[in-house]
């Protein structure tokens, strides 16, 4: 018996082997390799993960390398820069994602701009937290994880710190002696000399750790109708902009059908782009999709292209309408919108073509600059004393190959959708199979998109699924952000070997 298990077993051991022996990318499904779930299950092409701090980048890529996807590792993203990048992100705050999964036809949208309380007679208020809702939302369609298992992470950097980045210092430097006149805010982002923090220092946020380890225990909708509902209406009273318990209780996100428009002019084996961008009224989208087709019509017109993209956002927000009226009419004279907030803007793309693109906000840098003491919730500003931000963020895919080509998501106040036209139009104008050398990668933006924009990259162009090493991701140069992916196949042909 032993004798004949002796000879069966290594050619059954061979013939499991043998379909992951032909595969450019490898998942260790057994012997000898990490189990799912754990760093270093999926070996080879993992995807790319694109953020303007670089901690949330490395916890989203840790993601993509344990078998999560796209959507897991974009709200791995947004939950870490709750922690890392406050400025700009928050549970306090809200904003937008797109969504490609293949084989789907199309994108689709999560919407969870912030909303204002309905609170009145007070000189800051607040806006209703949105970036959970959103989160949840976008994990219960798209994910593989809970968020109970992606919260962890940033559970563990707000309890027990982490070095304040070059993007934080940059924001704190603006806006740090404003904050210390809140005992909350101080608390947190303050130095013992009473000055803002600077780059490389200690951030601490205990009280926001046991908020996100209340949410993990308890979930989500703790925050909208359970004990820390009850919790952050009274401190959010304290601070002097209230939330009311009806105010949590009636947040939800939404999901909506993305802008489409027709790509770059190109025959692409067969078929050309179709591109997604986030629907009103997030009408970032909408003056994204109208800086495209500018560029379309004359690329290197990029003052014009800005001039259409700002003209048609100030006449939706002046008059309203839907979005093709808005696109397919001139918009005749130029128009003006006020100082804009700021964003930040963040992309994933895992290794079978599922790729999310968001940007989100405080409604402010540091929102109101008030935190909501005993929960750590730095308070977003509401949209009805603050203009909503220029969210902007675009998905290219192939409808007719099922297939994902480019994602960005950008920021800059005014500059966000020429910079989201701008990155797409270049990425989209590359060769579908431009001729490398042995180990060098596409570069798509050879040159940053125009001031103020800054945008963050991730593209394939020949399409993904399918063809990896044609794909390459960037973060914006001047933003000191992390672009990190994997795609190492000598690594590969080493795990085959063992």
């Amino acid at each position: 018996m032993r004798s004949m298990i002796a000879r069966v077993l290594p050619a059954v051991l061979l013939a499991l082997a043998l379909p992951l022996a032909g595969c450019k990318q490898t998942q260790r499904f057994f012997f000898g390799g990490p189990p799912p779930g754990t760093p270093g299950y999926v070996i080879g092409f993992l995807g790319a993960v694109i953020a303007d701090e670089p901690r949330a980048a490395l916890e989203a890529r840790e993601v993509l390398s344990e078998g999560g996807n796209a959507a897991d590792a974009a709200t791995t993203m947004a939950l870490t820069l709750a922690v890392t990048l406050p400025s700009r992100a928050g549970l306090g705050g809200g904003g937008a994602c797109l969504a490609y999964f293949p084989p789907a036809k199309t994108p689709e949208a999560i919407m969870f701009l912030p909303q204002p309380a309905e609170s009145a007679g007070t000189d800051r208020p607040a806006a209703v937290p949105m970036l959970l809702r959103g989160l949840l939302t976008l994990q219960a369609r798209h994910g593989t994880r809970t968020i109970a298992n992606l919260i962890q992470p940033a559970e563990g950097l707000a309890r027990f710190g982490v070095p304040v980045s070059t993007a934080l210092a940059r924001d704190l430097k603006v806006v740090g002696q404003a904050l210390t006149l809140d005992p909350g805010a101080a608390r947190a982002f303050a130095s013992i000399t009473g000055g803002p923090l600077t780059e490389g220092t200690t951030l601490m946020q205990p009280d926001l750790g046991t908020t996100f380890a209340e949410i993990r225990i308890n979930g989500v909708n703790d925050l909208y109708g359970g004990a820390l509902a009850e919790r952050l209406e009274r401190a959010s009273a304290n601070a002097g902009s209230p939330i009311t318990a009806a105010d949590l209780a009636k947040a939800r996100a939404g999901v909506a059908t993305p802008i489409i428009i027709p790509g770059w002019p190109r025959d692409h084996d067969g078929g050309d782009e179709e591109i997604a961008f986030l629907p009103l009224p997030a009408d970032g989208g909408l003056a994204a999709a109208a800086a495209f087709q500018a560029f379309v019509h004359n690329a290197q017109d990029v003052s014009g292209a800005k001039a259409i993209a700002l003209a048609v956002a100030a006449r939706y927000r002046q008059a309203g309408g839907d979005a093709k009226t808005l696109l397919s009419t001139p918009p005749g004279s130029t128009a003006s919108l006020p100082p804009l907030p700021a964003s930040t803007g963040f992309v994933a793309l895992d290794r079978k073509g599922g790729a999310v693109a968001c940007d989100v906000t405080m409604g402010n840098l540091f929102g109101i600059g008030r935190i909501a003491r005993g929960t750590g919730l730095v308070l977003a500003a509401s949209p009805k004393a603050w203009p909503p931000p220029l969210l902007s963020a675009a998905i290219a895919f192939t409808p007719a190959r099922f297939g994902f080509r480019a994602a960005v998501a950008a920021s800059g106040q005014e500059g966000a959708p020429l910079a989201t036209a701008a990155a797409l139009a270049e990425a989209l104008s590359m060769p579908a199979k431009p001729k490398l050398k042995k180990g060098e990668t596409p570069r798509f933006l050879p040159a940053p998109v125009p001031e103020p924009g800054r945008a963050n990259i991730a593209a394939c162009s020949a399409g993904l699924p399918g063809a990896e090493k044609f794909c390459a991701w960037q973060a914006d140069p001047r933003l000191n952000g992390l672009a990190t992916g994997g795609d190492d196949q000598e690594k590969v042909e080493m795990e085959r070997e063992k």
